[in-house]
Formats: structure tokens, C-alpha cells, sequence
């Protein structure tokens, strides 16, 4: 394959764009068509998709089934742009919704549509959390991320993130997540002590809000009995716990919501990226009934009623009418974890080390800018990938949950093939 990029001409977007953009940066290339796991250029070169649109893709590229229903619905004048009226589209999304995921799960929830971006879910569950309480402060977790919008920065861990908002974020305080000083040291026992405790300075929170595996912050994975212990300690407090779980739920961690092997019930629940199943900007907040206070138009937007992404999103929820995806995600995630694995004992020189769920897998690199190279090569091979981490020390591996075998063969042979590449120049 020649060098990817070689003769691509990116001067329009060198020109026009603003300097804030970062993904094209690193996959520097003019996309033209994408199917299933793969993207093309308009070189011809092909490309092996472990990003999945930052988590937004767990069914691949334009899946055929939700591509026919879109067009279908398109072509007969159905309603795209509805603000939060009733249509068609949105009464056969919620009803799947109720059928297929939530009754199953005996899980009572009201369906809130915040906007159609993960951080208008969050900012609209901080919202309520604090209307319902009364009180102001969120406490998050060191190396969360949970948006880029005032409220959702305020929660977010990542120190460059923060700074760009500009402003003093307040109203929060951060405690350590799960592991985040040693193994041994009991973070939810940390955490009751300094809110049980007058004189630590930390007042009763509102909420509190994890991801059970961090993915920006660089696939910091939570224990099932930390998040057990968690919601008790909530429960005990009366505090709002609320799961973000816009990338590492929809499946990417297995089951549906990436928290129901812990046997918890969020208060609230934040929905984006891959529930709309295509790609298309979506974003819902599910909400435990007795929490639904909210005056009408209280919290609204433009957007929130994306009936495109209504009808491929109750199309992707035909995925989960049964256990065979969870069960094709769990054996995909094995493989990927003891490949990993292999790779961090073979190549010492990574100093490396394996964290993750499912198809959300990272492999650290403990040595300053080796990531980064090594997704580099992996570019230029033909396989796409993103570095995660404060220093952009892991290397995520999140293909399409669908992706056949042979395909994910193929992508990790081909991340191997980088390692030796950057290993034997450095």
C-alpha cells in the first residue's frame, strides 16, 4: 500500500477550518464511503475501523437494515425536524424501547430527549438531580469525561479540557475512582467518610456521576462490587447516582447497559452516541419516575426530536431482542483482551500493561509518545485507531460489536505489525 495520505490534498481544510480540529489530524485522509468495519479514501486505500466513531458505531458503517428503514422513511415524507411533538417515528422508538430493553430488565424509567449530543444528556441530568435535591455541588471521579459543555466540563477530569472552558468551573468536587490510588485503598470508603465527616469540608452532593469504564480517561475500568457499594452508599445519603453511559453502554461492554452486571438502578441515565445505531446525532436521559419533576419546556432544544435517529435507532434495538450479540461481544472482548495481553509480554519495551470490558480494550504504554506512534503506523498499514489516557498513553481498541472474526484477526495482526515497526526505530 502506498503511504496513506501521500496524495490527499487536505489545503481546503488547512485554509477554512479552525485550528480546534483534531480527529482529521490524526487520520490524515479525505474519507469518501464507509460499509460495516471498513472506510475508504479517495485514494482507494482501505481502512480497518477499531474507532467506531469514538463509540458512535457499534453497528458498523451504515448497516443495511437501518439504511433501508431510513430511506424508506425519507422517501415517504415522514417528519424529520418534530422539536418535541408527538410522530410516528418517536411513538415506535419509545414503545421498542420499553419492549426490548427496559420491561425485560424490569427497569421503570421515563424517556427524556435532552438534545442530540452526550453532553446535553448530562447537562440535563445534573439539572434535575439538583432541582429534585435542592442542592448544588456533583461529585465526579479523577480521569472522568463527561462533555465539553460548561456543567459537563465542570465534571470532567482532563486538565486541558477544563482550561478550555475559559471560566472557573464550580459547584463540584472530585474524589479517586476505583484503583485510582492502589489497589488497596477503598475509594467508596473514602468517599463516605468525607461526606459523613462535618468538618471535611465536602458538603452532601446532589449526585454522583461515574462511567463504569472511563474511556477518555484511558479505559479505567470499575468493579462490580465498587459500584454496588456506590449506589448503597447513595441510597443510604439520599443522593442521585447517575451513570454517564454514552460510550461504554448501547453493548460495547457486553450487555446492554454496561452497569447490569453490578445488579444497579441508576436514579438517572445518560444515552448518546451509539443509540441511534447509524450515527446520527441522538441523545436520551432516562429517568426513575418519582425524579420526573420537570416543568414543561424546562429543559429543551432545537434538536431533541431527531426522527431520523428515531427510526434507525428502533431498528438497532432489533439487535437486542435476544442475548446473541451480548454473547458474540463477551467472546470478541476475550480474544481482544488475551491478544493485548500477548503483545504487552512479548514487546517488554512497551512496558505495557491491559485494561478493559467487551469491545472497549486498551492497551497501556507506559513510555512517553509510544501510543501515539504506534496508531500512527497503524494508519499508515490501514487500520484506524485512537489513543485515550491524560497522556495519550493507551491505545483503544473499539471495533463495530458486529465485526467478523476474520476482520478482527486481521486488525490486530496489523496493530502488531505497528509495534514491531515503531519498537525496532526507536
Amino acid at each position: 500500500m502506498a503511504s496513506i495520505g501521500e496524495k490527499t490534498n487536505l489545503d481546503v481544510f488547512k485554509q477554512h477550518e479552525s485550528e480546534v480540529r483534531s480527529y482529521c489530524r490524526s487520520f490524515p485522509t479525505i474519507f469518501t464511503k464507509a460499509q460495516g468495519y471498513k472506510l475508504w479514501d479517495g485514494e482507494g486505500n482501505e481502512f480497518i475501523d477499531f474507532f467506531a466513531g469514538a463509540g458512535a458505531l457499534n453497528y458498523g458503517h451504515n448497516h443495511p437494515k437501518m439504511k433501508e428503514k431510513l430511506m424508506a422513511y425519507i422517501e415517504s415524507d415522514g417528519v424529520t425536524h418534530g422539536l418535541d411533538m408527538a410522530t410516528t417515528a418517536k411513538e415506535e422508538f419509545i414503545e421498542k424501547l420499553q419492549s426490548t430493553i427496559l420491561s425485560p430488565r424490569n427497569m421503570e424509567y421515563k424517556v427524556m430527549f435532552p438534545g442530540p449530543t452526550g453532553t446535553n444528556s448530562v447537562e440535563s441530568a445534573l439539572k434535575l438531580a439538583r432541582k429534585v435535591t435542592g442542592r448544588e455541588t456533583v461529585m465526579s471521579f479523577t480521569n472522568a469525561f463527561h462533555g465539553m459543555t460548561l456543567g459537563s466540563l465542570s465534571i470532567t477530569g482532563n486538565q486541558s479540557k477544563r482550561h478550555g472552558a475559559g471560566v472557573s468551573l464550580h459547584n463540584t468536587v472530585v474524589m479517586p475512582y476505583d484503583n485510582f490510588i492502589d489497589n488497596q485503598t477503598d475509594s467508596v470508603q473514602y468517599i463516605e467518610r468525607f461526606l459523613e465527616d462535618k468538618g471535611s469540608g465536602v458538603s452532601k452532593p446532589a449526585a454522583i456521576i461515574l462511567e463504569t469504564v472511563q474511556g477518555e480517561g484511558g479505559i479505567n475500568v470499575s468493579s462490580f462490587d465498587w459500584l454496588k457499594r456506590l449506589e448503597a452508599l447513595c441510597k443510604k445519603l439520599e443522593i442521585f447516582l447517575i451513570v454517564d453511559d454514552i460510550q461504554a453502554g448501547v453493548g460495547r461492554t457486553g450487555p446492554f447497559f454496561s452497569f447490569e452486571p453490578a445488579g444497579i438502578k441508576p436514579d438517572i441515565i445518560c444515552l448518546s452516541k451509539s443509540i441511534g445505531g447509524y450515527g446520527l446525532p441522538f441523545a436520551l436521559t432516562l429517568i426513575k419516575p418519582e425524579h420526573d419533576i420537570w416543568d414543561p419546556g424546562e429543559h429543551n432544544g432545537t434538536f431533541r426530536g431527531n426522527n431520523l435517529a428515531f427510526v434507525t435507532a428502533t431498528e438497532a434495538l432489533s439487535f437486542w431482542e435476544d442475548d446473541t450479540l451480548t454473547n458474540e461481544v463477551n467472546k470478541k472482548g476475550e480474544k481482544v483482551q488475551e491478544f493485548l495481553k500477548s503483545l504487552a509480554e512479548k514487546y517488554p519495551k512497551l512496558n505495557g500493561s491491559v485494561r478493559g470490558r467487551g469491545l472497549m480494550q486498551g492497551l497501556v504504554c507506559d513510555v512517553d509518545g509510544l501510543a501515539d506512534a504506534i496508531c500512527c503506523s497503524a494508519f499508515e498499514k490501514g487500520l484506524i485507531l485512537e489513543t485515550a489516557g491524560i497522556d495519550d498513553q493507551v491505545i483503544k481498541v473499539m471495533p463495530p460489536l458486529n465485526i467478523d472474526d476474520k476482520a478482527l484477526d486481521e486488525g490486530l495482526a496489523i496493530l502488531e505489525e505497528s509495534i514491531k515497526e515503531v519498537l525496532k526505530n526507536k
